[in-house]
């Protein structure tokens, strides 16, 4: 966007704009988010960044009245594939945290001082402060929205001691940590004993009926549960294992309940809850650019905010896809069940027992025992656990697309489907056409779309850099899915 563009998003004050870029004023010495009630600030006062870690750098404090802080994440960090879209969704993830920038740098084949140089060119600040504002966002979200005490809000937003837990809050915000605290609103409730709730910001319009209808399609039985009110399931997490629940509440916020094993891994829980029902998206975009297509705009218009559900766990998503291979979701979710079953570990959830998705190791060392169907499918599933396991082939989300997808097309028994869902899924790539998938083509056909795989491809680049979008609107355009907006508990046929 130019100067242009932006002044007029802040002077209109549009919110599809928050989490995009901040205004940073000088003749007051903050930065808001672009749809700030403030009086709008004169052109020559003004400077855009890109990130609030950069407004940050430049000397500037957090708007009280806005507080940029709390708005979405960029979506761009999705829609772009390079290093530094790539970079910010593993600082999101918190990689800096827990491995540094080299670990970060290392992860994506810079060095240290090179991809410090990228960012700060690019973004305004290098790494370490862009993870600090980071830090700085869930500390604000911790203070407003739980009662924990300061001391447990430090180390759980990544903080190393109190003192720069306390100087950071002051810095960014404008005021001590008890302070911001203090402001929250009168509604912020606790949650059970052990337990956090919290909620997560997003833009525009959500799909809320078929993210959880789909969540719950596709459930593992005692990995995760699903119904039309909330979707639930265990994970692993640096610190150890989790569960975590999302629901939507009766004023369309987006609420998250967890409880961990290690209160550090927050940030990384929060990041990949966003993930799972892609609150970064910027839906107002994807459906004014869909909508106008004919063929589209009445199913832009009956289910506005789509959006493509995300992976919390990089390569159980790998594994998933891959029992999942032309095979019915009834079918596959089977499957997936009686691997976890066997294979899993048990703990205790608010829900009563539940188990961890079985870990690649266990999974290459007894997944024959338990793994039914064709045998070249059974040796390809193991053979890619094995080669996770093993770290000879990795999947997440700092990846780079084209790289990502050639690494999972040389493994035996991965196909275009697996190694493009897989990319939809972890990377939240945008932008992918799965021209063989059953359903899909089914809704093509429902649309009046060309329901060929060559003809679905020829007529989807009209719809880029949005295809995913278009992917999951002719998942629900099919005839066999529909019922999972109404009823989340059906066994279509499709081979997602």
């Amino acid at each position: 966007m130019t100067f242009d563009e932006r002044y007029r998003a802040i002077d209109s004050r549009d919110t599809r704009f928050d989490g995009q870029f901040v205004t940073a004023v000088r003749s007051t010495g903050i930065y808001c988010r672009p749809s700030c009630p403030a009086r709008t600030p004169k052109a020559a006062n003004v400077t855009f960044y890109a990130t609030s870690a950069a407004a940050h750098e430049a000397g500037y404090r957090a708007c009280k009245r806005c507080l940029p802080e709390a708005a979405p994440g960029s979506p761009q960090w999705n829609l772009r594939g390079d290093v530094v879209a790539r970079a910010m969704r593993l600082i999101a993830d918190g990689v800096v945290e827990r491995e540094g920038v080299p670990g970060l740098a290392a992860r994506l084949g810079y060095s240290p001082r090179h991809l410090t140089r990228l960012m700060a060119a690019e973004l305004g600040a290098g790494p370490l402060a862009l993870s600090r504002a980071h830090r700085a966002h869930t500390a604000r979200m911790l203070l407003v929205g739980t009662d924990l005490p300061a001391s447990q809000v430090a180390f759980s937003a990544g903080f190393a001691s109190i003192r720069q837990f306390n100087e950071t809050v002051r810095e960014v915000f404008g005021m001590p940590p008890l302070e911001l605290r203090a402001r929250r609103s009168a509604a912020t409730t606790g949650a059970p004993g052990g337990q956090l709730d919290l909620v997560l910001p997003h833009r525009g319009e959500l799909d809320a009926a078929g993210l959880l209808g789909w969540m719950a399609a596709h459930a593992v039985g005692g990995v995760e549960s699903g119904s039309a009110h909330r979707f639930a399931r265990t994970l692993r997490l640096p610190g150890g294992p989790a569960w975590f629940e999302l629901r939507v509440d009766a004023s369309g916020r987006v609420r998250l309940r967890t409880r961990l094993t290690a209160l550090s891994d927050l940030p990384a829980m929060v990041t990949r809850a966003r993930r799972l029902f892609d609150l970064d998206a910027d839906p107002l975009a994807v459906d004014d650019a869909l909508s106008q297509h004919p063929e589209l705009a009445p199913l832009v218009a009956a289910i506005p905010g789509v959006r493509v559900p995300g992976a919390v766990d990089p390569h159980e998503m790998l594994i998933r896809a891959m029992i999942g291979q032309q095979i019915s979701v009834a079918a596959a979710r089977t499957a997936q069940t009686r691997l976890a079953d066997a294979l899993g570990e048990r703990m205790q959830t608010p829900d009563g027992e539940g188990i961890l998705f079985p870990t690649t190791t266990a999974i290459a060392e007894r997944g024959h025992e338990v793994l039914r169907g064709p045998a070249a499918r059974v040796r390809s599933v193991i053979g890619a656990a094995a080669a996770l396991a093993e770290g000879r082939l990795d999947v997440g989300p700092g990846d780079d697309g084209a790289e990502q997808r050639a690494a999972l097309l040389a493994m035996p028994g991965i196909g275009p489907w697996t190694a493009d869902y897989v990319r939809m899924r972890v990377l939240q790539d945008p932008d992918v056409l799965l021209p063989g998938d059953v359903a899909a083509r089914a809704g093509a056909l429902a649309a009046g779309i060309p329901a060929d795989a060559a003809g679905l491809t020829r007529w989807a680049v009209r719809t880029a850099p949005w295809r995913s979008y278009l992917m999951a609107h002719l998942w629900y355009a099919a005839p066999v899915t529909r019922a999972w907006r109404a009823t989340p508990d059906p066994t279509p046929t499709e081979d997602s």
